[in-house]
């Protein structure tokens, strides 16, 4: 896989919510760190997603923001 964006995460798929119209994918990326998705039922589908699953998650986004309390 080649992808040209920079931020890739490889990690096991833990969860899929599969709803009406969107699934909820939740990765662990390492011990008890997770990274929640929200895509298409049928892409889903398609990538034939299910616990235990190797997949990279693929970030792509102009900003990131921090806060502190």
């Amino acid at each position: 896989m080649q992808v040209s964006a920079r931020n890739a995460l490889k990690g096991t798929v833990k969860k899929v919510e599969v709803g009406s119209v969107n699934t909820e994918v939740t990765l662990e990326i390492a011990n008890g760190i997770e990274v929640t998705a929200i895509i298409t039922k049928s892409s889903a589908e398609n990538l034939k997603l299910a616990e235990g699953k190797q997949v990279h998650a693929i970030i792509k986004a102009t900003d990131v923001i921090i806060a502190v309390d």
